[in-house]
């Protein structure tokens, strides 16, 4: 139950479901399938490292402080949960924050691929460029999505609709695409080819 005591009656069921229980059911199959891809990517990262022609990338110091936005848009939505069912006056600043940094979040990251690319690590050629890009704008593509669920509940908030349970949401996808991304920050920053083969050749996975 919110803290504004709305719930919609279940005449069916002849219980009372809290507003957004359906949607948060459905973001957590959602949150499960992107992990299932994910998982399925980092795999295919980690066997393609034991090739030859694999090199590893020196990552651009952009990466860094696209991590620290992320996080600090992770902890601004976690408190702009709180404070909404706290029915706080600050809860639009923190809202607004968190799709701010989730916005900067993007832009450095183009900051990074640009970086790269002047490096001279494109798309094509060595394998660990291709993956880089790939895991990235996969990932940057989900904090895309949850711009346009951001941008939606603060709509709903400006309106004056119930939007705790939209916001308690919004956090709980922003958390899940924070411990995507460390995931894989650490995956493409730490793995090595060396790595790799002690990993995959004990499971005989190659």
């Amino acid at each position: 139950m919110s803290s504004s005591g709305s719930t919609t009656w279940n005449a069916t069921a002849g219980t009372r479901a809290a507003p957004g229980q359906a949607l948060g059911i459905g973001l957590w199959v959602f949150m499960g399938v992107a992990t299932a891809l994910f998982s399925l990517f980092l795999l295919a990262n980690l066997m393609r490292m034991t090739a030859a022609d694999w090199w590893p990338l020196t990552l651009p110091w952009q990466l860094w402080l696209s991590t620290a936005l992320l996080v600090a848009g992770s902890l601004c939505l976690h408190q702009a949960s709180a404070s909404a069912y706290r029915e706080r006056a600050d809860t639009p600043r923190w809202l607004m924050a968190g799709g701010v940094c989730a916005f900067g979040f993007l832009v450095v990251q183009w900051w990074a691929w640009q970086a790269l690319l002047q490096a001279g690590v494109s798309a094509t050629g060595n394998p660990a460029g291709s993956f880089f890009y790939v895991l990235t704008a996969l990932h940057g593509l989900h904090v895309a999505g949850g711009l346009v669920a951001w941008a939606l509940t603060a709509r709903a908030l400006q309106h004056g609709a119930d939007a705790a349970w939209r916001i308690r949401l919004c956090a709980r996808y922003w958390h899940f695409l924070l411990a995507v991304w460390l995931v894989l920050f650490a995956a493409i920053g730490l793995l090595t080819p060396d790595i790799a083969r002690a990993i995959c050749g004990p499971l005989r996975i190659i």
